[in-house]
């Protein structure tokens, strides 16, 4: 007998052709004992929470009973999810025996003698193996109950395709000679004479390529795993038995203590033992200044070693690290986020039935005034043909093609539609401070010699002695000068800084307690100097030979140029900023300060800054974050729109809804304008093929519909879209 537990369990789930079909499974799951489920269409996941005696095996069974596949999620990231898509096969196949189809049935002078019989012979191949994806799922939908634009793309194409064969084969269509002659009448046909094979192959084609590009977008879902785990050292230098030797990370155990060299990412997360250096951890916490580390100091795995030779004892290893919870973060927030419902699987849900329903009763109805078979199914197979969704399927693909080509073009990747509606409803943006409103680098920010002092000598003598340093504070110095002077004798404290002879003076640059502890005085203007500079959020460093402190040298993490200017247009777009960033409360609001942004939030480590997106979230806001580094990627996942600079790392570009490839704040205005021009564009094009169907409809069932006015209305229809969609081509970046 199974005993009760309160469980976690994920699945990943197989066949799901529309957000109906997510709601579908959800339900069913939901209806078992003790089960709450959620089911995101876009990630093909199930997050189940179980508090019973529900096995993994017991949800899977119900997943499949509703006609769907399920497995238990594994741990491991499926090195095999960029595997080709079969879906891009049936396109390209079905496209190019497509063409001919479509241009003889609409060319009249191209109708040679026999042409409606290589037209079925192109045409078969299309409408069941191009369609096969589509009869595959109405058929699941049909064995449940249910009816999706799977049931009317199915039904449409199998009506024209199967009419086609009886005209053919018992009608006049297969006689030879037979011609379609392009006239502008609306008029009554018994249908013997007529073949509606473009019809079937054309909707066949265009809905599977929006099908493949769906597709293509949601098998990139894991990627920002991918990244994130692909961050990692591989191999790591252990400490046994005295002696070093080269193991895989897999290997590492929890104890063992390893050797850390200058420039190495630290293998796992541990404590110091011996050694100091500066250790990059921005990609943990977004902090821009290296963080220095001596004996008992924590590490992190994936941090760098930017400075001297560490030896680490492992205290976590595997799933256990920061890395790994963060990518546990990157995946809980992604598989959070809320089911992305398309306007037109909303608006299927009425009208598939409601056209089926119409179809049947045109037939009895025809039927029943003795018009006869014939003319009975013909003007059936007519409401049919016209509801099938051409344009509907171009409506989302087209412009989506348009947008993101454009977007392209100005630096900015949309990933998919989900992505527009976000863009519309957002009212406020969280931005990362370090690499994205600022550079995320350390550059020399300002040089203030003691009274009496040269401040070029000044600086040159202290870029001279910090060239020799490895450290990044030293380097931004350096690179203040680009001529150094000869450097000897050189010695670097670490975390204090550094001493050399430069010119004929013993030189020392540093913290004001390595000046004082090497007898140099420091007078009271370096002192307020020194002040200063940190109350603004820099880092100061005091130079200083001959007995005597003679300037000081600060770095910053330096403010992009163009960010002041962002942050207004993005308020102007009706977006509130908030600065969010790992460093302190007093760099931040300097920099906040800078750009014009009024709430801050400092001092977050990464599940503090998801925490912060969850909270504003509740308060009912639509969020953006816009952030660059590893760090932010989990956040980037549960905001609502997510946006990555492109100068920043593969794991939040991955985890991010758009990507702004400038890594400039004033392309995160652009992309949110595009966004919701393109989002516009959508709609209009849904709202006109929907308008197009239902106009159309009433004139079908009344018979009135040759098979020329319906090709042509069909191909107005999907030329308007397009046309429509094209105009996204004009979309301008604000300057």
């Amino acid at each position: 007998m199974r005993t009760p537990v309160m469980n976690r369990i994920e699945l990943t789930i197989g066949g799901m052709t529309c957000a109906s079909c997510a709601a579908r499974i959800e339900k069913k799951l939901n209806r078992m004992d003790g089960v709450t489920a959620t089911v995101n269409y876009a990630t093909e996941k199930a997050t189940v929470t179980v508090d019973g005696p529900v096995t993994p095996a017991d949800l899977i069974a119900t997943v499949e009973k509703t006609g769907y596949t399920a497995a238990e999620k594994q741990q491991e990231v499926d090195q095999n999810s960029e595997k080709a898509d079969p879906l891009a096969t049936r396109l390209w196949v079905s496209a190019a025996l497509s063409v001919p189809v479509i241009l003889l049935a609409m060319v009249p002078a191209w109708q040679f003698t026999y042409w409606q019989w290589a037209s079925l012979t192109l045409a078969a191949p299309v409408v069941v193996y191009g369609g096969w994806p589509f009869h595959k799922a109405a058929a699941v939908n049909l064995r449940h109950g249910a009816a999706t634009m799977d049931t009317l793309i199915s039904l449409g194409t199998l009506a024209a395709f199967g009419w086609s064969l009886w005209a053919l084969f018992f009608g006049t269509a297969g006689e030879p000679g037979m011609t379609h002659p392009f006239r502008i009448a609306i008029e009554r046909s018994d249908g013997a004479g007529n073949i509606y094979l473009e019809a079937a192959t054309g909707v066949t084609t265009f809905l599977l390529a929006g099908r493949y590009f769906e597709s293509r977008s949601k098998r990139r879902a894991g990627a920002a795993l991918r990244a994130l785990l692909e961050l990692g050292a591989k191999e790591v230098t252990v400490l046994r038995g005295g002696a070093e030797s080269r193991i895989p990370v897999a290997q590492l155990a929890v104890g063992d203590r390893f050797v850390v060299r200058p420039g190495e990412k630290i293998a796992t997360d541990g404590v110091v033992e011996d050694g100091s250096s500066a250790v990059d951890m921005s990609m943990l916490t977004g902090e821009s200044v290296p963080v220095e580390v001596e004996p008992g100091a924590t590490v992190a795995g994936a941090t760098v070693n930017a400075g001297g030779r560490l030896i680490v004892r492992a205290t976590r290893v595997g799933a256990d690290t920061q890395l790994a919870q963060m990518a546990r973060l990157v995946e809980e927030a992604q598989s959070g986020k809320a089911e992305v419902q398309r306007l037109a699987d909303r608006i299927s849900g009425v009208f598939v039935p409601i056209v089926i329903g119409l179809a049947a009763a045109t037939l009895g109805w025809w039927f029943g005034t003795g018009s006869g078979w014939t003319a009975a199914f013909t003007a059936a197979v007519a409401v049919l043909i016209i509801a099938c969704p051409c344009a509907l399927g171009l409506a989302t693909p087209t412009a989506l093609l348009v947008g993101t080509g454009r977007g392209a073009q100005l630096g900015i990747l949309i990933k998919g539609p989900e992505v527009l509606e976000s863009t519309r409803r957002a009212d406020t943006i969280v931005l990362d401070k370090t690499g994205t409103v600022t550079t995320g680098r350390m550059t020399l920010a300002a040089v203030l010699p003691a009274a009496g002092q040269d401040r070029d000598e000044l600086l040159h003598l202290a870029a001279s002695a910090e060239s020799a340093s490895e450290h990044p504070i030293a380097a931004a110095i350096a690179s203040g000068c680009g001529d150094h002077l000869p450097v000897s004798g050189f010695t670097s404290f670490e975390g204090l800084g550094v001493r050399a002879s430069v010119a004929g003076r013993e030189l020392v640059a540093g913290r004001v307690a390595l000046l004082r502890r090497e007898g140099l005085t420091i007078p009271a203007e370096v002192e307020d100097a020194v002040a200063a500079e940190e109350a603004a959020g820099r880092t100061a460093i005091v130079a200083g030979w001959d007995g005597a402190a003679r300037g000081v040298l600060s770095v910053a993490d330096a403010v992009k140029p163009t960010s002041r200017d962002a942050i207004a247009r993005l308020r102007a777009l009706g977006l509130r900023p908030i600065l969010l960033t790992g460093d302190n409360e007093t760099v931040a609001r300097a920099v906040a300060a800078e750009v014009g942004i009024d709430e801050v939030i400092a001092g977050v480590l990464p599940a503090d800054k998801v925490e912060t997106v969850k909270r504003l979230q509740s308060e009912g806001r639509v969020v953006a974050m816009a952030g660059d580094g590893v760090n932010d990627a989990a956040a980037l996942a549960q905001a609502d729109l997510g946006l990555a600079m492109g100068t920043g790392t593969d794991v939040a570009i991955e985890a991010s809804d758009l990507t702004l490839v400038r890594g400039d704040l004033s392309a995160a205005v652009d992309a949110i304008r595009l966004s919701r021009r393109t989002l516009r564009i959508i709609k209009g094009n849904l709202f006109w093929a929907f308008a197009y169907n239902v106009a159309a409809l009433p004139l079908a069932a009344a018979g009135l519909l040759n098979p020329m006015i319906a090709g042509a209305a069909m191909a107005f229809s999907s030329v308007f879209v397009v046309a429509n969609s094209l105009r996204l081509r004009r979309f301008a970046a604000a300057t």
